[in-house]
């Protein structure tokens, strides 16, 4: 069957596998494809009919979990890493960056306007390297996605510190941006609508170090994986028996009422799978008895402790990979009068800056000298187009002054639209002086 998996940089990848072939083969054959071996910290998403996402199984046949098509899947981070610092790869914390900035500009990540533009300063120096004022506009961050509410101060400030990264590579840009995104609070952290004994709207948080509770986006408690003996569920309920306390004699059981049977069995699928990748050496093996209680669903995957080990031996040199460019969203009216959404990309070409009789600046002509539109990430169009403008004067030209008001006329024509490069072709015209032969 044909698969589709849209991949972190917002690209889909297509591929065949058979229709009774296990998760773990289109799994692996995406990692194939990205040339990803530290591949246990991600997984692969799929929707289900109630539109809500499940993990998965790598263990049990695709056509025994989604029934009928599209067969549309995404590659996403699983269990995000507390230190990024222990992956062995640099194409493996790019991956997690990619995922990261995701969740940032979506919200999910919810960052201060300091942490932002920290963020924000790192995911710039990754994707165009170092500032340079001849190549970069002024404004030539606005394109960039790197907040949900995006503002002018915010993209000023971020391109003050880019301006101080001069000479640090992408890989030590991404290394620092992870740094930074993994003291965030919401961290890795996979959040789920339940509601509390009272009745109370709740979300239930899983991650690496236990199991968090907020209550109107407040976090109100907290259940590290040491202090949890148990974790069940039945129909919509979802329980867990929490250790006594030091003064305490006796063992308590706390339930959470999930939106159905469906969300409490996969919230219980999530901490299971989270408990045994950060706290066990290897996995549980599964029960074997034939007439056995309960789920027989087990982590099946490696755990942190064995991919360390693993990653600890790959001997490969340090693969070449290219770096994505960010979603860049501009929103314009299309032909028919609908909004189209794409992005605006141009370069202005003034070529000649030639001193003769008079001084002016004639405008770019209204058919450019070449137009290209591509579809890119996210099956958002991207549109590149190039100007000529032509500078002519008998004095001395402000070139800084004149360049910046071509910028500006291309601009007015394109307002949708932002300045990406400039090509600046210098030609001086001699005339002979009055009186002279």
């Amino acid at each position: 069957m044909q698969c589709k998996v849209t991949l972190l940089d917002g690209s889909d990848y297509t591929l065949s596998v058979e229709k009774r072939a296990k998760g773990h083969v289109l799994f692996d054959k995406v990692c194939d494809h990205l040339n990803l071996l530290e591949k246990d910290y991600f997984g692969i998403t799929y929707r289900d009919i109630e539109n809500q996402k499940n993990w998965l199984d790598p263990s049990k046949e695709l056509k025994k979990q989604i029934r009928t098509g599209p067969w549309n899947f995404s590659f996403n981070v699983k269990f995000y890493p507390p230190d990024p610092s222990q992956l062995t790869e640099d194409i493996t914390r790019y991956y997690l960056c990619l995922q990261l900035r995701d969740d940032v500009v979506s919200g999910r990540l919810p960052c201060s306007f300091a942490t932002h533009t920290v963020l924000g300063s790192y995911t710039v120096q990754s994707e165009l390297g170092d500032y340079d004022p001849e190549e970069l506009g002024s404004d030539y961050i606005s394109e960039l996605r790197f907040a949900p509410n995006q503002t002018k101060e915010l993209e000023e400030k971020v391109m003050e510190l880019h301006k101080t990264y001069k000479g640090m590579t992408p890989a030590v840009a991404e290394m620092h941006f992870l740094e930074n995104a993994k003291k965030l609070s919401m961290y890795g952290v996979d959040l789920h609508h339940a509601k509390d004994s009272e009745g109370v709207e709740i979300m239930l948080g899983v991650c690496a170090s236990g199991l968090l509770i907020y209550r109107d986006r407040l976090r109100i408690n907290r259940f590290a994986w040491p202090k949890i003996l148990k974790i069940s569920y039945k129909r919509n309920n979802f329980y867990i028996k929490i250790r006594p306390g030091e003064f305490e004699q006796f063992e308590s059981t706390i339930g959470f009422k999930l939106p159905n049977h469906r969300a409490a069995k996969r919230l219980w699928k999530v901490c299971v799978e989270h408990h045994t990748f950060f706290r066990l050496v290897s996995p549980e093996a599964p029960p074997k008895k034939f007439l056995s209680l309960g789920s027989k669903f087990r982590y099946s995957g490696r755990t942190q402790a064995q991919t360390r080990r693993a990653s600890s031996q790959i001997i490969r040199p340090a693969p070449f990979f290219e770096r994505s460019s960010s979603k860049r969203y501009n929103m314009s009216r299309s032909l028919d009068g609908g909004e189209e959404s794409h992005s605006g990309l141009m370069n202005v070409q003034p070529l000649r800056a030639t001193q003769v009789k008079s001084t002016r600046t004639e405008p770019a002509d209204t058919t450019p000298l070449r137009q290209d539109t591509k579809t890119v990430k996210g099956g958002v169009s991207e549109t590149r187009i190039e100007k000529r403008i032509v500078i002519t004067g008998d004095a001395d030209i402000d070139h800084d002054e004149a360049l910046a008001q071509a910028i500006k006329e291309a601009k007015e024509q394109h307002p949708d639209m932002s300045v990406t490069k400039v090509v600046v072709h210098k030609e001086t015209e001699i005339t002979p002086e009055e009186g002279e032969d």
